[in-house]
């Protein structure tokens, strides 16, 4: 069982960056993938970043590559989604979640854990 608690969130103006963190308690974060969701008004969750639970593998969904950096650390169970020159269209609520097993992640069905959420606005 893993729970998962993200922080981060906020409001903030196009161009700006934000680092989300996602705590993890349970005995199963070092061997787990984590990926990070998103969801805004009307659309579907989509998955954002995913990093294995080596730490050694990362996917970014393909537009935003180079812009958000996926990254865990291991001594603090914690993964983190840093984001830079953020723009109106990454308004969401970002998700973390856990899949539990070993490896790569890269469906929504896979990952068996979920945080409650934290809330990113861009205004432009």
């Amino acid at each position: 069982q893993v729970q998962l608690g993200e922080s981060g969130g906020g409001l903030v103006q196009a161009g700006d960056s934000l680092r989300l963190s996602c705590a993890a308690s349970g005995r199963t974060f070092s061997t787990s993938g984590m990926g990070w969701f998103r969801q805004a008004p009307g659309k579907e969750r989509e998955l954002v970043a995913a990093i294995s639970s080596s730490g050694g593998r990362t996917y970014y969904a393909g537009s935003l590559e180079g812009r958000f950096t996926i990254s865990r650390e291991y001594g603090k169970n914690t993964v983190y989604l840093r984001m830079n020159s953020l723009k109106p269209e990454d308004t969401a609520v970002y998700y973390c979640a856990a899949s539990g097993d070993y490896g790569l992640a890269l469906t929504l069905a896979a990952y068996k854990y979920w945080g409650q959420g934290t809330r990113v606005t861009v205004s432009s």
